[in-house]
């Protein structure tokens, strides 16, 4: 493996994909460079002399500046450089829009066709509880109906979606809890849905259903607690009504165009947009080129790179949404008096990520290079192919809870550190680096680290495109199969 990598012509420095020791000698564009101290794998090193308030230029764009001035060889981290990040910014519409690098091809996966046309990659049943109280009723009622039924088949899994919300909330926050719910129960990879109340909550499910638009009545089936004798019994005939409507099901050849993928990372580390983002971000553009989607979210690891997405919208309208959601966002923090620049976290520095620039450059590279078509806000479906915009936060759980709620039948989650968690939509974890896929095999899905071992990087994205069509296939993913499923809704007003 190669010592170092300089990820963009225009850099002042390097970022050493081993630990080096203090006197290493290194030979950088012709010319030779010695270390000054100890520096971590995943960490950066300036190349040249650095004046302090001058720019430390990573990925070819600035990710802050120096605090105090740098000799050529030191380490460059949290201990001497600083964002160049402010508040609210004023932005102009500059449209540059690359061409696609990928063409069509002759692929498709195999996928369960629904009555209203939506394509899913899971043929699951999901309970789906409008308040926190019936969780536990809700698992009794899935025990029951396993032990009557025996073989669940052609259901693949059983989820409850299991959550701590649907009463004492007010405004947006009800809102959110409704939305999101119900576009877990209209779901294409749920082949059958029971949607479980208590009776008395706020979440109430005569306006649940009407919020819910057109749906298979033969699917999505209704039950109050509170308005039958024996909850359990009614739950368990409502599901076998589900599960004797489902038995026909089977999977079928669908074109590429019906996958909607979403984009996340968590845990990231130095090499999170050097190996696994930029990874995604062909994936996503090989996608687009099949006239799929993919979703990007976490918008407060936009900032400081939102001016690349921004050259990328389509339109001017998408601009504008795009910069609304930068701003809203903005505010958001400052609403709360919180620094908007907060980030990133104790394990992204470890890592070897210094600034919110730094993350943030690297975080939208999962992006690729599509052109912007549409800026969804929180909780709302996608109505667009291509490559879309969603406004969550930065949390794992919540943010890959929304990118499911919009309709991605799966999320593709970078990660450097590592996480087992996985939504209640597949989660691939894809690792950063070799040694994260080796020790965390049981976390971790596919290995982007090869990618600093010198393989091709169109080698790569082949494997990974075919992984991801026999995980869209039916191919169960290492949170599947430790049953690690979860849904977070966000939260921001008063709780009564």
């Amino acid at each position: 493996m190669r010592d170092f990598i300089k990820i963009n012509e225009r850099d002042n420095c390097i970022v050493a994909l081993k630990n080096l020791k203090a006197g290493t000698k290194l030979v950088v564009d012709g010319k030779e460079l010695t270390l000054t101290e100890d520096i971590g794998y995943g960490h950066k090193i300036t190349i040249e002399k650095v004046a302090a308030n001058s720019d430390i230029i990573k990925y070819g764009f600035p990710i802050g500046h120096a605090t105090t001035d740098l000799l050529a060889g030191s380490w460059v981290h949290t201990h001497n450089t600083k964002t160049n990040l402010s508040g609210i910014e004023e932005y102009s519409y500059s449209r540059q829009i690359r061409d696609n690098p990928y063409t069509k091809v002759n692929k498709t996966f195999k996928g369960y066709r629904r009555k209203n046309g939506t394509v899913g990659i899971r043929n699951e049943l999901f309970i789906v509880p409008t308040v926190g109280c019936v969780n536990g009723i809700a698992d009794l009622i899935v025990k029951e109906f396993i032990r009557e039924v025996g073989d669940i088949s052609p259901f693949e899994n059983i989820q409850v979606i299991k959550h701590n919300y649907g009463c004492s909330q007010l405004g947006d926050d009800h809102e959110y809890t409704k939305t999101i719910l119900g576009n877990a129960a209209t779901h294409p990879n749920a082949g059958g849905v029971l949607v479980l109340g208590l009776g008395c909550e706020n979440n109430i499910i005569e306006d649940f259903k009407d919020s819910l638009g057109e749906f298979d009545e033969s699917r999505v089936k209704f039950l109050s607690s509170q308005s039958v004798s024996n909850e359990i019994d009614a739950g368990v005939l409502l599901l076998k009504e589900i599960y004797t409507n489902a038995k026909s099901d089977v999977r079928e050849d669908v074109p590429l165009s019906e996958l909607k993928v979403g984009l996340k990372c968590g845990g990231s580390d130095g090499f999170s947009g050097i190996t696994a983002n930029p990874l995604l971000g062909r994936f996503s553009d090989f996608l687009i080129a099949q006239g799929g989607t993919t979703v990007l979210t976490e918008v407060p690891e936009m900032f400081g790179a939102e001016k690349i997405l921004m050259e990328r919208a389509d339109t001017k309208e998408v601009f504008e949404k795009t910069v609304a959601l930068i701003n809203d966002f903005k505010q958001y923090f400052m609403r709360y008096n919180q620094p908007v620049y907060e980030n990133p976290s104790p394990g992204n520095k470890a890592g070897g990520i210094t600034t919110l620039e730094d993350k943030s450059l690297g975080c939208t590279q999962k992006a690729g290079s599509a052109k912007v078509v549409d800026v969804l806000k929180y909780g709302e479906k996608l109505a667009k192919h291509g490559l879309n915009l969603l406004s969550a936060p930065g949390n794992d759980l919540v943010a890959t809870s929304a990118l499911g709620a919009s309709g991605c039948q799966l999320v593709l989650f970078t990660t450097g550190r590592g996480t087992p968690f996985g939504s209640f939509v597949p989660t691939i974890k894809v690792s950063t680096n070799t040694p994260l896929y080796q020790e965390k095999s049981h976390w971790i899905d596919f290995n982007a680290g090869s990618l600093l071992e010198d393989v091709e990087e169109e080698a790569v994205l082949e494997e990974f495109i075919n992984y991801i069509i026999d995980v869209a296939s039916g191919m169960q993913v290492n949170h599947e199969k430790n049953n690690f499923r979860e849904i977070a809704i966000f939260k921001d007003g008063v709780t009564l």
